[in-house]
């Protein structure tokens, strides 16, 4: 089972992209975050007609999440009020459209994405904090149930140093301050894994790059998009990547897809390798 999360930066200016990534690589599952559309607007036909079911939770120009599946979709929940049904609190996120999650192959399926927080000390900042705090009562209702978990999505956050291309001047900045890491660490809390560094140790593998300084041509970018996944589904995984083509495409998403193959339901033959190609 293919499972990817990418960070289109408004789907209606990346739909062409983003099916040709579909058709191309052939996921089960694709989350996209910055959708950046009502959800009247969704060009959701475009997928129907490539072999993929839609669900989505939009807003007009910002935020945004949807999930993109060859596979049935049940079980849909969108904005935290969709799992902390009894919270009246809820209600200061839901103006933003970040959260969104499924069951698909009896996995629950979260997709996120992590509001920016602007600069440290701002009204940004400590709702990027206080939406975390939620987001960790959110995966606590989950993991009560049972559910088998895959979070991913843009976090915004930069777990570790060699996640940043300069973390000497960088750390302790936004993204990557100690608070944002906190709560984030807070919400895996060993019951989830970052499943990318059970593949990959080393720094310099970027999910972003800047629009702004060359970011991209001089390779400065940071790993802020990820893959949390539970441990039944760990012991399954196969492989996790970065497909650092898109970036390279005329006009494109500042962000590059995540993909991890899980052998899922746990069968004794092997899925085959995931394959980059171009597009």
């Amino acid at each position: 089972m293919l499972i990817a999360t990418w960070n289109v930066n408004s789907i209606r200016t990346r739909l062409d992209h983003v099916k040709s990534w579909l058709k191309a690589i052939k996921p089960d599952v694709l989350c996209i975050q910055e959708t950046k559309v009502d959800n009247p607007l969704f060009p959701k036909n475009e997928f129907e007609d490539i072999g993929y079911e839609v669900r989505f939770f939009g807003q007009k120009a910002y935020n945004g999440v949807a999930i993109i599946s060859k596979l049935p979709i049940d079980d849909v929940r969108t904005g935290f009020c969709g799992e902390l049904k009894d919270d009246s609190e809820t209600d200061i996120f839901e103006a933003q459209k970040r959260i969104i999650s499924a069951l698909i192959n009896n996995i629950r399926i979260i997709n996120v994405y992590v509001p920016n927080g602007s600069a440290l000390g701002t009204e940004k900042y400590h709702y990027k904090l206080k939406w975390l705090k939620y987001l960790k009562r959110y995966i606590d209702l989950i993991e009560n149930r049972g559910e088998p978990i895959c979070l991913l999505g843009d976090f915004n956050i930069a777990l570790e140093s060699k996640d940043i291309h300069s973390p000497e001047r960088l750390t302790g900045g936004i993204m990557a301050s100690e608070l944002e890491r906190s709560e984030l660490k807070g919400i895996i809390n060993n019951r989830l894994q970052d499943v990318f560094r059970l593949f990959e140790q080393d720094t310099n593998h970027w999910s972003w790059w800047d629009y702004r300084s060359g970011a991209w041509d001089r390779d400065k970018g940071w790993r802020i998009d990820h893959i949390y996944l539970s441990e039944e589904l760990v012991e399954n995984t196969k492989s996790c990547l970065i497909d650092k083509n898109t970036r390279g495409l005329i006009k494109p998403s500042d962000h590059a897809p995540v993909l991890v193959d899980i052998n899922w339901p746990p069968l004794e033959e092997e899925s085959s390798e995931i394959e980059f190609l171009e597009y």
